[in-house]
């Protein structure tokens, strides 16, 4: 029997449900503000608004922001490291970077403070031999001495563990007779990969949150359990798939940009529904604005990022640039007279002035509510019946206004100049930096913001339109229900070509095939397919960078064929010579590491599901004066979700929802699309 899907994402500002009924394709949502210092009341609260008896529900999907707060926060566990011999400082001495371009000083601090990162003898050599086994009775005195030190978790990171892992194995399994708990990180099992510093790292940073993140978890089984729920609980990852809790909770680390990859995930899926395989996505929400880029349907994926200078975390990714300009960033004045717009943020609590909860510095939404744009007598989040617009103005006036001589209206369209001149640098970072051209692309604005600045978008970047989805508030949530379930692998292979073992590197494929289709299958959900990815990461010998490439991977009664080491040779010359325009005559091919990933591809639902009738009302309900570019504006205010297919309403207009506000500027037009999406484009765009 069909129950219900239910997506939740947690935000800085909002927590975010989409419910997807499965028995009649019906959707509703939900927005409440997020709660601190523990997520999981804001997420219970959002499920309880639109599902009274969780027994009906068959799937949560969690897109969870824990994992990011507790690295960018360091509010972490007290994590231990234990190490080999002369290797206690890699965490500290990262690649010999500085935060700072200029100037002689840093001020890093790795997680783990240096008293509790502990050597131990033992050492194995970069080509797999050992030459000095472990000693496991230092190892047990280590552990012991970090349990008495206060931490909670612990990493083992062993020199060269990726190309044999019996020493470090040996230690883990008596750290784990000693230890109080189950948070036992070792390098070898989340990250068995070529270069010290980034294996150590990940892994130090996976330990760090584990009691975080496996603490968060539980009481969300434990809540949901409690309210009746008996279905399955799954988490986003930062590829853009799912995973079970039991794996989110042994690899927190995965889940570092867990909610904005679900996101840019559904946004995705809704462009190349409605014919936009060249989508650009910008997730404003109430702390920052996250931008990715979906070129021919496929979304960025990047294999290593850095969360905050020197956490380095080699995992994939999607790539997502953020910036601090969300509808909480406030505005300030520097000492120099310059307008600058966050990385602070008001958040939920206290959240922007015009909330009334004690905030005095004005925000992004301050600007837009002073300026007509958001309605104060409709505030999102369903806790405040107004907003104080007299305060809001107030505030500019005193912070920005008068240190830059300006009125009111002026410093309010100021601060929405700035924070649109950021949101346009940061679009034109993953677009035009990386060679795309943006009239090539949708703008897709999503998040409780995004809508109120997409013709600025356009106008700023010289991007050709933009989608705004069905729900933009809360399109994070409808991704988590649409995500896949995805896990991924790598090995270090290290080897030229024409000394490749061939066999080898068939086991290993054939190994993570196995763990994949394990996972897969270990999960209660259903699948429509399951698909296999494999690449190598190559490179001509005396490179230091390598190249992705993908492997075109036969299978024969379950068992996979291994590629020939011509074929190898042939996939990574057609790679290099479109990454690069060209070979290098006589050089020699080296193999640095397999990638290999498991997906099961979950039924998706269709969006016109979502879409309105045909028919409905597409007047105006009401209309109200709305600042643009100096002057005022009588705008028309629409109820956005009762407008049919193939309402077109020219600008000035604003289109009002549940979840959002939809700017439509006096130069654009704005058309409602057979999926319900809003296509903001010049006047008289429509082709």
């Amino acid at each position: 029997m069909k129950g219900r899907m239910i997506g939740v994402d947690v935000g800085g500002t909002f927590t975010d449900v989409f419910v997807l009924n499965e028995a009649d394709g019906s959707a509703s949502v939900a927005k409440v503000p997020t709660t601190r210092p523990d997520q999981s009341g804001g997420f219970l609260e959002g499920i309880s608004r639109q599902v009274t008896d969780m027994s009906e529900i068959s799937v949560v999907v969690h897109g969870t922001t824990a994992g990011t707060n507790a690295l960018l926060e360091r509010k972490g566990a007290t994590t231990g490291v234990i190490c080999t011999q002369g290797l206690r400082d890699v965490l500290e001495m990262r690649r010999r970077d500085r935060p700072r371009t200029w100037g002689l000083r840093g001020d890093f601090e790795p997680v783990v403070d240096r008293r509790n990162r502990l050597e131990v003898p033992e050492r194995t050599l970069a080509d797999g031999s050992i030459r000095t086994p472990v000693d496991l009775d230092a190892v047990r005195a280590a552990a012991r001495q970090l349990q008495d030190q206060g931490c909670e978790a612990v990493a083992i990171l062993f020199a060269n563990a990726y190309a044999n892992s019996a020493n470090e194995a040996a230690a883990v399994a008596a750290v784990r007779e000693v230890w109080m708990n189950q948070h036992v990180s070792a390098s070898s099992e989340i990250l068995p990969e070529i270069r010290e510093f980034e294996r150590f790292s990940t892994t130090a940073l996976n330990a760090y949150l584990q009691p975080e993140v496996s603490g968060y978890l539980h009481r969300l089984e434990q809540a949901l359990a409690s309210g009746g729920f008996d279905g399955e609980f799954m988490i986003v990852q930062s590829n853009g798939g799912v995973m079970a809790v039991e794996t989110a909770c042994r690899l927190p680390i995965r889940t570092a940009l867990s909610g904005p990859a679900a996101g840019v995930i559904a946004a995705g899926y809704i462009a190349s529904s409605a014919g936009f395989d060249n989508v650009i996505t910008g997730d404003m929400g109430g702390t920052s604005f996250d931008v990715s880029l979906i070129s021919r349907g496929q979304s960025m994926l990047s294999p290593q990022t850095s969360i905050d200078f020197g956490m380095v975390v080699r995992t994939p990714m999607i790539e997502i640039t953020t910036i601090g300009a969300g509808g909480g960033s406030i505005a300030w004045v520097d000492k120099g007279g310059l307008l600058n717009i966050g990385p602070e943020s008001a958040g939920s609590d206290p959240g922007p002035v015009a909330y009334g909860l004690g905030n005095t510095r004005p925000t992004v939404t301050d600007a837009n509510v002073v300026l007509g744009r958001i309605d104060p007598d409709n505030p999102i989040g369903g806790k405040l019946e107004r907003l104080d617009v007299v305060a809001a103005r107030e505030a500019i006036d005193w912070h920005v206004g008068q240190p830059l001589a300006l009125d009111t209206l002026a410093a309010a369209e100021a601060i929405l100049r700035v924070a649109n001149s950021r949101m346009a640098g940061a679009i034109r970072l993953v677009s035009i930096e990386r060679g795309f051209d943006p009239k090539n692309f949708a703008f897709m604005p999503f998040g409780g913001g995004g809508a109120l600045h997409a013709g600025a978008m356009l106008k700023d970047v010289g991007i050709a339109r933009a989608i705004v989805p069905r729900y933009p508030g809360v399109t994070s949530a409808m991704g988590c229900v649409i995500a896949d379930m995805r896990q991924d692998f790598v090995q270090t292979i290290n080897a030229l070509v024409a000394a490749l073992d061939e066999i080898s590197l068939a086991e290993f494929m054939q190994d993570h095939t196995d763990q994949g289709m394990a996972l897969l299958d270990a999960a209660r959900t259903t699948f429509e397919a399951r698909e296999l990815s494999f690449e190598l990461d190559m490179a001509y010998i005396g490179q230091t960078h390598t190249v992705a490439v993908p492997l075109s991977v036969q299978t024969e009664n379950g068992r996979i064929v291994p590629p020939t080491c011509a074929e190898i040779e042939k996939a990574f010359d057609a790679t290099y010579e479109t990454t690069f325009g060209r070979l290098l005559k006589n050089g020699v091919r080296r193999i640095l590491n397999l990638r290999s990933s498991v997906t099961g591809k979950r039924p998706k639902f269709d969006l016109k599901t979502l879409a309105p009738e045909t028919t409905g009302r597409s007047e105006p309900k009401t209309s109200r004066n709305v600042h643009f570019g100096g002057t005022w504006h009588e705008t028309k205010i629409f109820d956005r979700l009762e407008l049919p297919v193939g309402t077109v309403i020219e600008g000035p207009a604003i289109l009002e929802q549940p979840d959002t506000t939809v700017l439509v500027e006096p130069d654009l037009q704005a058309r409602v699309d057979p999926f319900g999406n809003t296509i903001i484009e010049p006047l008289g765009g429509q082709s």
